[in-house]
Order: C-alpha cells, then structure tokens, then sequence
C-alpha cells in the first residue's frame, strides 16, 4: 500500500519546549522524555516501520484486533476518595486485601463488553471469588484494606476499540461510600501478528514498554521507551499511514566507549499529524500492537 506520511524524528526542545514533566521515578531517570536527537540506524527503522505496517494493513490479525476486547486501561477503578490514608495506599499498592464478609456464591455465565457505537461481545464472566484473589495477592503483615462483599455491574475503559463499558465486580471496602470495581471479563487472545518480531542483535531498534496515555485530540502519544546507561535518552520515531500508526524507539547519540549493562526507562510523547482515531499503535520492534504501560504494581488486564 501507498504510505501516506514520511518516517520523522521530533526534535527536542522545538516542539516541546516548556512541557511537563512525565518522569518516572521507578525508572530512576526524572525529567520529561521527549522523542529526538539522532535514532541509531534511522534507515534501517524507517524500512523496518513500513514493513510492519504493510504486514498489518487489512490482515486477518488487524480484522480480529478491531473486532474482539483488548484493554487499554488499569483493570481495577479505585473508590472515591481513595486513599483515605498512607496505609490504605501501601495496603493497595502490596495487593494486601482480607475479607470482611461474604463473596457471591454465583455470577452471570456471560457478560457484555460494549462499546459507543453499539457493538457489543459476549464474554465469559469471572466468579466474584476469582475477581477478589487477583486483588488479594499480597498476604503479608502490613496494613489491609478489608472488603466486606462485592456485587456485579459495569465499569468503563479504553480498549483497542475506544471505549467501552464491560462487566465488573463492584467491590465494597471498609471506610468507603463508593466501590472498588474489578473487571469479570478476560482480555480476548491476540492474533498471530502478521510478522515475525525483529532480531535485536540488529541493535538500531530498542525495546518499547507501552502506551501511556494519548490526549483528548488523540494528537500526543505518551510512550514508554528504554535506553541505557551511556547515551542521551530514547528517541521514537513514528510512522503514520492510512490504517496503522508504527513507532520505533531507539537511543539518542549512543556512546561506543565501555557502559555498564544498566537499562532505563523514560515517558516519551510523540505528535501525530492527524488524530489516532480508529488506526492501530504497532511497534516496529516487536511487529505488534503496543501494549497498555501498565504502572508497577498495578493490576491491569495484559493481552501481551
């Protein structure tokens, strides 16, 4: 196919100058990461990108990715309010939870993933019990947060397919007016993507951990990229066309002396020229879809 859109890099400083900080302190690498600089082997990503995307465009793997349910979102929504203290946010981040009450015995056999347009997937819905023990895997000594009983309803979040609203257990916590909600249903399988993952021995390309966030105008996509210990930060490059949006992530100004083995990671946040609107996020990489950049520790679905 025709691609629309020339394979760029983003210049740092002259697009985002002045913009927030994204840092991640986990990654032990604060500052806000900004896609640009000099991508180590640009032409070779640039080749690589439009393979991935032509693999993709109108494939059986694109068809099912738009057809079935893959999140895009935290599986879990918190109370309002939450948290009431230091120790109910330890308690939640430690997975440490213990039962207050009684769990439904029985739950509906299937439930509906919807979405705005009217399309709707029936799905197999999880038992209120097996909901819980996906929260509750903690079991150490620490502060709790006790769960006193749990009902079924919905709850909404981005997938691959915009947003949609899907079958949850609504979770009632001790010192709370509103539930914890967990989804009940399971990410669809991924397709087999249409081509294989790249060798990384080829070295141009650097691994992509996922999507962040995207803007209201689906114009900015936040990255997570990872680079290593003796170079200037990631940099990614995007390639738009007419069905995919292919982001390859590499390092700025790599250095050839002796580095230690240390991996980082940073937020990068890329413009598009036109919304993402019902394209797919591929990773030139992995020839993938890019995956939700789940925050650590966080309970989200993961189709990857």
């Amino acid at each position: 196919m025709r691609i629309a859109t020339l394979l760029r890099l983003l210049v740092v400083g002259s697009l985002f100058a002045g913009a927030a900080s994204c840092g991640d302190e986990s990654a032990g690498d604060g500052g806000a990461g900004v896609g640009g600089g000099s991508a180590h082997g640009p032409e070779g990503s640039t080749e690589r990108a439009r393979e991935v995307a032509e693999a993709w465009a109108g494939s059986n793997a694109a068809r099912i990715w738009r057809e079935r349910y893959f999140p895009m979102d935290d599986a879990v929504q918190l109370p309002e309010g939450a948290f009431r203290s230091k120790a109910d946010e330890r308690a939640y981040a430690t997975q440490n939870f213990e039962l207050g009450g009684p769990l439904p015995s029985r739950s509906p056999k299937e439930g509906e993933v919807r979405w705005r347009d009217g399309d709707a997937l029936a799905l197999p819905v999880s038992s209120a019990r097996a909901a819980y023990e996906k929260l509750a895997r903690g079991r150490n000594s620490g502060p709790s947060l006790v769960v006193t009983g749990a009902r079924p309803g919905t709850m909404s979040l981005d997938t691959s397919r915009g947003p949609a609203t899907v079958p949850a257990w609504l979770f009632t916590v001790k010192g709370y007016d509103t539930p914890l909600k967990r989804v009940a249903v399971a990410p669809s399988k991924l397709p087999r993507p249409p081509i294989g993952p790249l060798d990384q021995s080829t070295g141009f390309l650097q691994p992509l951990s996922g999507l962040s966030s995207m803007s209201r105008d689906e114009r900015t996509v936040t990255l997570r990229a990872q680079h290593g210990a003796c170079d200037k930060g990631p940099a990614v490059a995007v390639l738009e066309t007419a069905d995919n949006v292919v982001f390859s992530a590499g390092v700025r100004d790599p250095s050839d002396g002796p580095c230690t083995s240390e991996m980082r990671s940073k937020k990068v946040r890329v413009k598009l020229d036109r919304p993402v609107g019902d394209r797919m996020l591929l990773d030139a990489l992995t020839g993938r879809p890019v995956p939700y950049d789940a925050p650590p520790g966080s309970p989200a679905p993961s189709w990857s």
